[in-house]
């Protein structure tokens, strides 16, 4: 620990399994808590006996969700930086940065209150609703759009406590924000017929409170003057590289997620049963993708600590052991979803003929953990090097090589071409990433 600038431990243990599973399993444990918000709140509003509000709570989260994600390079961005400035040594640039990230989550939360005019009638010509569903929604999103600056600011924070390895914290704080949304829902919702203001003002708060515990959890940089450093808060030098790097990262996942918006697009050419069996196996990729998100966020503290630190051997010695584990873990799911694929898609859906549907395609299910092992643990990695330029020009190069793929493949092999096509997106940035691989070695020499 370093005296006078900061509470942070920065002398970090000896890497090692424990340590690595130590920081990976809470954040999978938290992202168990995801989706059972969602059926909860789900739910509750559907006890009100009618379909508008449930449709209206629906596409109100998932404006609100996608208008909220743009910002989520505040996550990755502050991860990378973070865990270098721990590496590095330099306590100061640590208390500094949770400063920063707060900052911009403010002036971004507010921004989006100032704006929510023109974002709630831009969101809906692209997803009109019946009228009744449209008003709810609105009612919906003008409450909860009034948590935007907590919102946003807990990106910040997590990615600040992964930096420290501290995902326990991540996990109480996951835990605190989904619990108490649930339990305030049944009190607004059911208890006082609030409706859908009742829903959004239970998320409004569980949020604001949120931020309360992220900042108590955090409150070891505020007990040293570094993190009111205006002069280093507010140095050019670093917000342009902040800058420079969060904006690389948008631009990636803008990009990933035209991929599988695209994906979906494409899919409904093939007729509502096809593009339902296809939403119906997406769901395999976002459990995949949930329980890999451990070793990644681990990949990200451990590799941005040794690029801190100048250490070539640690960065290596840390992306290994934590894609050793992605491994493990891409290998169990595509043996489970082999053997239990069948019966997890009639868990997902009554409907005979989207079951069979689903089975014809089950086999990409199969293939697709180790096929985008190697891309999900890459993300991890570059995002701990702060190599985003990199990140965002193969990311650039997959995406290209998927629209190739999608306009040679889908006219002669239909669905089976499209699967194949996103697929392939996927190899295509782990082979891109880990070609760049060693740049970060001879970076960090």
């Amino acid at each position: 620990m370093t005296t006078g600038t900061t509470a942070t431990p920065l002398v970090a243990p000896r890497l090692s399994h424990r340590r690595v599973l130590k920081i990976a399993i809470p954040v999978v444990l938290s992202n168990v808590t995801v989706p059972l918000l969602g059926i909860v709140d789900t739910g509750v509003v559907g006890q009100m006996g009618d379909a508008a509000p449930i449709g209206a709570v629906g596409i109100g989260a998932i404006i609100l969700s996608t208008v909220y994600w743009i910002f989520g390079f505040l996550r990755m961005g502050t991860v990378g930086l973070t865990s270098q400035a721990i590496g590095a040594r330099n306590g100061a640039e640590v208390s500094a940065l949770l400063s920063r990230v707060l900052m911009i989550g403010a002036v971004a939360g507010f921004a989006l209150i100032a704006l929510q005019l023109p974002i709630f009638w831009a969101a809906f010509q692209l997803a009109p609703a019946s009228a009744e569903v449209e008003a709810l929604a609105r009612d919906y999103m003008a409450v909860r759009i009034l948590s935007a600056p907590a919102a946003i600011a807990m990106y910040g924070i997590t990615g600040w406590l992964i930096a420290q390895e501290r995902t326990v914290a991540v996990l109480v704080l996951q835990l605190w924000t989904n619990l108490l949304n649930i339990a305030l829902s049944l009190v607004f919702v059911l208890g006082l017929d609030m409706g859908v203001q009742g829903a959004a003002l239970a998320t409004a708060i569980a949020e604001w409170t949120g931020l309360v515990l992220g900042l108590w959890l955090c409150r070891a940089a505020f007990g040293v003057p570094a993190w009111r450093d205006w002069p280093r808060v507010f140095d050019r030098a670093r917000l342009w590289h902040m800058a420079a790097v969060n904006t690389d990262i948008l631009i990636r996942s803008v990009l990933l997620m035209a991929g599988f918006t695209s994906f979906l697009f494409l899919a409904s050419d093939f007729g509502d049963v096809t593009l339902a069996a296809n939403q119906i196996l997406m769901q395999f990729m976002y459990i995949t993708a949930y329980a890999m998100d451990g070793f990644a966020f681990a990949a990200e503290a451990l590799v941005g600590q040794a690029m801190g630190a100048k250490a070539a051997s640690s960065l290596r010695r840390s992306a290994l052991m934590t894609s050793g584990y992605g491994l493990a873990i891409c290998v169990v799911m595509a043996i489970a979803f082999a053997i239990g694929g069948g019966q997890i898609i009639d868990i997902l859906t009554t409907s005979e003929p989207v079951r069979a549907e689903a089975r014809v395609y089950l086999p990409w299910m199969v293939a697709a953990p180790i096929m985008g092992c190697a891309a999900w643990m890459f993300d991890g990695i570059f995002i701990g090097a702060t190599r985003t330029r990199d990140m965002r020009n193969m990311m650039i190069i997959s995406f290209l090589g998927y629209v190739v793929l999608v306009l040679i493949l889908i006219p002669p092999f239909g669905n089976h071409g499209l699967w194949a096509a996103l697929l392939g997106m996927f190899v295509l940035r782990g082979v891109t990433l880990g070609a760049k691989y060693p740049g970060l070695e001879r970076a960090a020499a």
